[in-house]
């Protein structure tokens, strides 16, 4: 018999290996993974293309129907990639999903900005980097999920979150506090 899992963001700025982590650690639990990015309206999608960030007025419906998207797929489980950068927006979707356990994974600009110059995002332009870690909150001591050093390879990260889920119980439907690993 599984056991259950909660819902699962993989947060952080682009080309931090959300998507590939979401993806992998969905794999190993068994669980559904959805691109967060699929759930832009087309006007957001538009506004980053053209190289702007979104304000935060403007990225509110997208973390609700994030936040839809968790509380619905919390039988049996999801993992969604989420940017959530900031605090306020892992507390909006936590309105949906109570449970959430945030991965996230951290490292320095200069790794994610060499990672994001050898690939093509379909409307992410690379310019916006340095804003979203300059809007960047890592996850608090009181949030309950895990830091993850994207220096290491994905099974490595992915390993370190299964870990984390196992250690505070939340496999298992228990939520007992925050984990951070380096």
């Amino acid at each position: 018999m599984r056991t259950t899992t909660p819902p699962i963001v993989v947060m952080g700025v682009q080309g931090s290996g959300k998507s590939t982590i979401g993806q992998l650690l969905a794999d190993r639990l068994d669980l559904l993974f959805i691109d967060g990015d699929r759930l832009h309206s087309p006007e957001n999608i538009a506004i980053m293309a053209a190289g702007r960030a979104l304000t935060d007025v403007e990225r509110i419906p997208w973390l609700r129907e994030v936040g839809r998207v968790l509380a619905e797929g919390s039988e049996p489980g999801v993992v969604v990639a989420c940017s959530a950068l900031k605090r306020s927006y892992r507390d909006l979707l936590r309105e949906s999903a109570p449970a959430l356990f945030v991965v996230d994974p951290e490292g320095p600009i200069e790794l994610v900005a060499a990672r994001i110059s050898a690939r093509q995002h379909e409307y992410m332009p690379p310019a916006l980097l340095q804003s979203q870690y300059d809007t960047l909150e890592p996850l608090g001591a009181d949030e309950l999920g895990v830091i993850v050093d994207i220096s290491q390879p994905p099974a490595s990260i992915v390993g370190v979150a299964v870990d984390a889920l196992d250690t505070h119980g939340v496999l298992a439907g228990r939520t007992e506090g925050a984990h951070h690993a380096d």
